[in-house]
Formats: structure tokens, C-alpha cells, sequence
């Protein structure tokens, strides 16, 4: 027994050593950095969503508009910053997004009437998405033997992120001004473009020529592969999981104040816990699928949705919903698991583009579930379209045994 707890440690380390080798872990560093601000900021968003409802006058609906505009952007970037990935390099478009979701924040925080609000939000969405495709390439191209335990590591820095800013925003919202909960953010992405500019590889010239773009053989062949089961069913599994995740991360905090009767403070705290479990959850996630592959790894995350939100409607007390909380967040590693079965069965030298594209898709059906889980919750179905969600999360469970190993 003593031996085998002395090995598994040293794997650890051996593995954990491997991550940080060759000048490889400074930039996995910052690009998880990068990625613990982009994604942890649009987490704010729910959070914030009480005072933006009293300072623009906006009903749940008007909310979940808000927020659908939020990640349809964030959908449509996924082409552009794959595209952009490809033909200047990773360094360039990370650096951009950065700069650019400062730039854009700037412009939430300063606006002045509701349509200002709704414009800033999309460029917002929009720039944070030109940082999702370049930082998973840049990983797998310094990572092509490791790629799922490098993807934990940056997916877990996501959850860091939605797991610490939306309680420090909404504590200063409550101390200081609203709007210095989502301000606070901004000196510090600028900070991170400096960071990137400087650490992040630049790509070898054969690699980034800045060509005109795609050809026609590229079409051809990037159509072909986008048709195989292998990308068709991970990318069914991957609207899925987008459809529940952003329902549930955009509603679950008013769902906890105005349903189940806790103050904004404590579902502000179930709501951080839910993400600061997926600290823990993606990297596992990413283990598991390097070790066991797609469908194992895909069933694990998906049970606890599927059961955890059956039970939601009915369930009172707060341990009880800690519980379910920690039970619906295994669905962090649903991504982990999903996007590097899709990035291993695109060709390299399109992969950017490629990954650009099923983001996009993915990512732009997924965005309408907030609007459509606002609209229901303002027509007196919040506990329904948590069982909905629930079916979808079921849905992953059945994907799952189709995905082919790779």
C-alpha cells in the first residue's frame, strides 16, 4: 500500500514536472491567467444582474436578453479568433483579446443608457472570444503528448476566475459602486496583454504566413472532417452541455434569492462554490479523458447534472442545495473532456479555423438558453426549465457511447 501511494506521488510529480518543462509552464501561466479574467468577468454578469435590473429598469426577460447577447457574441468571435490564430499567431490574438476586453469593459461601466449597455456587452463578448480558440492551439502546440492535463490546468484557472471575481464584484457593488464591480477588472487585463506579449511564442513563419486565407481544397477538406462522427457527436454533446451550463451559470443566483429565499450574499457564496469546485473537477476531467478517453470521461460529468437538477425544484434548506450545487458542477468538465476529442480530429494546419467554427456553433445555439430560461422564468416556469435542462444533461449521458475513441 505504502508503495503505491510512493508511485502515485511521483507520477504526479513526474507529470506535473513535464507541464512546466522546456519554458513551457510560464506560458501555461499566462495563458491561464488570461483565461481565469476572460471567462471569470462574464461571470459577473449574473452577480450583477440585480443592479443592472434596478439601474436600467430591466425584467427578467430584458436579463436574459442581456446576457444571451453576452455569450452570442462571445459565439460569434469563436470563427474570427481561430482565423486570426491562424494567420498572425497565437501571441498576436491573445494580446488583441486582452486589450480589447479592457477597452470594452471600459464601455460597460461608462454607459449610459440601456441600448449603450446591451452594444458594450456584445463588444465585450466579442473580444473575450478572440482569446478561446488561441489559447487552446498555443497548448496544442506545446502540448501534443499532454493536451488533456494541459487543458485542465487552463480550465481550472476559467473556474478560478468565476469562482473568486463574482463575489469580490459584488462585495465592492455593495461597499463602494455598482459599477466599480465590473471597473476593477480593467487595469488588470491590461496587465495580462503585457504578460502575454511577452511570454507566449511567437508562431514559426511556415506556421503564420499571414496568407489570404482559406482555399478552396481547405473547404474541402475541413467540410470532410467536420462530417465525421468522431467531430458531429462531440460537437451535439458539446451544444448540450453549452445549452445547460449557460442557462444554469446565468439564473441559478437570482433562482436562489427569489424562489428559494436566500440573500444575495449567500447565493452569491453557492454560486462561487459551484465554480470553485470546477477547480478541482477540470483538471480530473482532463486526466480522465487522457487516461480513459471520451466516453468514460463524458459519462462522469454528465451523471451529476442529470440527477442534481430533477431534484433542485424540490429541495430546500441551504446544505441540501451545497449538495446539489456540488453535484450540477461536474458539468465544468464537460468542455475538458469535449474539446480535446474535437481538436485531435481536425488536421493541423486547420485547426484553429476549424475549432473557430464548431465554437462558433456550438456556442451561438447555446446562447439562446438564457433568453429562453428567462422568458420561462417570467411566465412562473423557473422550476420547469430546470427539469428541461435537466433532459438536455441527459442528452450528454446518450452522446457519450457515440463519440468514437480516438
Amino acid at each position: 500500500m505504502g508503495d503505491n501511494h510512493v508511485g502515485t506521488l511521483s507520477a504526479l510529480r513526474s507529470s506535473a514536472g513535464d507541464l512546466w518543462s522546456g519554458g513551457r509552464g510560464k506560458v501555461l501561466t499566462a495563458v491561464a491567467g488570461g483565461w481565469f479574467l476572460s471567462i471569470g468577468v462574464r461571470m459577473i454578469y449574473p452577480v450583477m444582474l440585480p443592479y443592472l435590473r434596478s439601474a436600467y429598469g430591466l425584467d427578467l426577460s430584458a436579463a436574459g436578453l442581456l446576457l444571451t447577447v453576452l455569450f452570442v457574441a462571445y459565439a460569434l468571435g469563436q470563427l474570427p479568433g481561430g482565423v486570426l490564430s491562424d494567420r498572425f499567431g497565437e501571441r498576436t490574438t491573445l494580446t488583441t483579446s486582452a486589450v480589447l476586453s479592457a477597452v470594452t469593459l471600459t464601455l460597460v461601466v461608462t454607459a449610459g443608457s440601456t441600448i449603450v449597455l446591451f452594444a458594450a456587452t456584445a463588444l465585450f463578448g466579442f473580444g473575450t472570444a478572440l482569446y478561446a480558440v488561441g489559447r487552446y492551439t498555443v497548448l496544442s502546440r506545446l502540448y501534443s503528448d499532454r493536451l488533456g492535463a494541459a487543458n485542465g490546468i487552463t480550465a481550472a484557472s476559467q473556474d478560478a476566475g468565476q469562482s473568486v471575481l463574482p463575489p469580490v464584484a459584488s462585495v465592492i457593488a455593495a461597499t463602494v459602486f455598482w459599477k466599480f464591480g465590473f471597473g476593477f477588472v480593467v487595469p488588470l487585463f491590461l496587465l495580462v496583454a503585457g504578460v502575454l506579449w511577452f511570454v507566449v511564442p511567437p508562431r514559426a513563419p511556415d506556421a503564420s504566413d499571414g496568407g489570404s486565407g482559406l482555399d478552396r481544397e481547405d473547404l474541402r477538406l475541413l467540410g470532410s472532417v467536420l462530417r465525421q462522427p468522431s467531430v458531429t457527436y462531440a460537437t451535439a454533446a458539446m451544444i448540450l452541455g453549452l445549452v445547460v451550463w449557460q442557462a444554469f451559470t446565468s439564473f441559478y443566483p437570482t433562482y436562489l434569492v427569489d424562489v428559494k429565499g436566500f440573500s444575495t450574499t449567500v447565493a452569491s457564496f453557492l454560486f462561487g462554490t459551484f465554480f470553485a469546485l470546477g477547480i478541482l473537477i477540470k483538471p480530473l476531467a482532463g486526466a480522465a479523458y487522457d487516461r480513459f478517453g471520451i466516453k468514460r470521461s463524458l459519462t462522469a460529468v454528465a451523471s451529476g447534472p442529470t440527477v442534481a437538477l430533477v431534484a433542485l425544484p424540490v429541495v430546500e434548506g441551504f446544505w441540501s442545495l451545497a449538495v446539489l450545487t456540488a453535484l450540477v458542477s461536474t458539468l465544468l468538465g464537460f468542455a475538458t473532456v469535449l474539446e480535446p476529442s474535437m481538436l485531435r480530429s481536425l488536421p493541423a494546419e486547420l485547426r484553429g479555423t476549424g475549432f473557430g467554427f464548431l465554437r462558433s456553433v456550438s456556442f451561438t445555439i447555446g446562447a439562446t438558453s438564457p433568453a429562453l430560461f428567462g422568458a420561462a422564468a417570467d411566465r412562473g416556469f423557473f422550476d420547469e426549465a430546470f427539469a428541461v435542462l435537466a433532459a438536455f444533461a441527459g442528452g450528454m449521458l446518450l452522446l457519450a457511447f457515440l463519440i468514437p475513441e480516438r
